[in-house]
């Protein structure tokens, strides 16, 4: 519960599709340290399905007008996230913006600048860094559980084999297709675990028919001492593999996707008893000269990076996802288009 001297932060939400209907509105709703107020969308009846409460404007610029909306989080194509990450902070805005940050590191630098020169919060919603897979591996790796590390292989894979009508994500613009979609999933999370690499080395490509953008990518960070290889891809039937880390006293396999999006997608809130908890079938396993262990997979949650931006406006603490560390997941997709285009490894920076 809120104390008297805590201040609640009222809160706009520039479009209501599954990102801010499914992943934002339920988390800001259940945190007494928001007011979900105001949403821009032409689907108001969704908006109200969910909470008859929050208003419903027909443009950004009337959401911007408002003085009384403190934070403002990005929720569109990608192409627009700069755009109006721009406009909401030159309003006065803290911004939270949808994975990717921006399209380009040049975008980034604007951003980051502004907010800078404004005293305004600003960040990426990578939410997955608090899936419950990740998090196992962050103690994994805490514990030494594996050693040093030599190869990390990330996947996150689907099966759609035919071109999805109806979506930006398909259509050939700025911002669309796959490496923008899931790429900053996995390139974030190496970021977290790694640090930024020495060259990036990535073949991206169109393998279905009738495709218009990218829907396949192999992108390897390269490291002095390690090999990181993220992919992912619209034709793996069986896509169950996420993880596969080897160290140097073992190596560890891990299947299954978070639970949070699926259940959010039921119209759960995050409240819900055992929130995040996986199943024991998607329990990872780490091999080790002892034998194979079920390591029992933390339950995942994704209310700490919302506590963590309200922290970070109202009391100053350090931002999580940092807009630099979100401009460096930019950086690694772009370097990624960059040696895919040339056929060569580029160096990072």
């Amino acid at each position: 519960m809120n104390s008297p001297l805590d201040p609640v932060v009222n809160v706009g939400l520039i479009g209501f599709g599954l990102s801010g209907r499914y992943f934002h509105a339920p988390f800001l709703a259940t945190n007494p340290h928001f007011k979900l107020s105001k949403v821009v969308t032409r689907n108001t009846t969704s908006v109200h399905d969910f909470d008859p409460n929050i208003a419903v404007v027909g443009s950004a610029e009337a959401l911007l007008a408002d003085s009384e909306i403190d934070l403002v989080f990005i929720c569109t194509p990608n192409d627009l996230h700069f755009p109006y990450a721009k406009a909401a902070l030159e309003a006065g805005k803290h911004v939270v913006i949808e994975k990717p940050f921006t399209n380009t590191t040049a975008e980034a630098d604007i951003l980051i600048a502004l907010a800078a020169e404004k005293g305004l919060t600003i960040t990426a919603y990578q939410n997955r860094r608090w899936d419950s897979d990740f998090l196992t591996i962050q103690t994994l790796l805490r514990e030494n559980k594996l050693g040093d590390i030599v190869e990390y292989e990330a996947h996150f894979d689907r099966f759609r084999p035919e071109v999805a009508k109806g979506t930006w994500k398909e259509v050939a613009s700025a911002g669309a297709g796959n490496l923008y979609n899931l790429g900053p999933h996995l390139i974030d999370q190496a970021l977290v675990l790694f640090g930024a690499p020495k060259s990036v080395t990535a073949t991206i490509k169109i393998i279905r028919p009738d495709g218009e953008t990218d829907d396949y990518f192999d992108i390897q960070m390269n490291y002095a001492d390690k090999r990181v290889i993220l992919k992912a891809s619209l034709m793996v039937f069986q896509n169950d593999l996420r993880y596969i880390i080897h160290g140097s006293k073992g190596s560890f396999f891990k299947s299954g996707l978070d639970v949070q999006e699926e259940t959010l997608r039921k119209n759960a809130l995050p409240t819900t008893e055992d929130w995040g908890s996986e199943p024991e079938k998607l329990w990872g396993t780490l091999y080790t000269e002892a034998g194979a262990e079920i390591i029992p997979s933390q339950a995942g949650h994704y209310a700490p990076f919302y506590e963590n931006v309200y922290q970070a406006i109202v009391n100053k603490v350090p931002l999580e996802v940092t807009p630099q560390q979100a401009r460096n997941t930019t950086r690694v997709m772009e370097l990624a288009l960059e040696s895919s285009q040339s056929g060569k490894t580029v160096a990072f920076g």
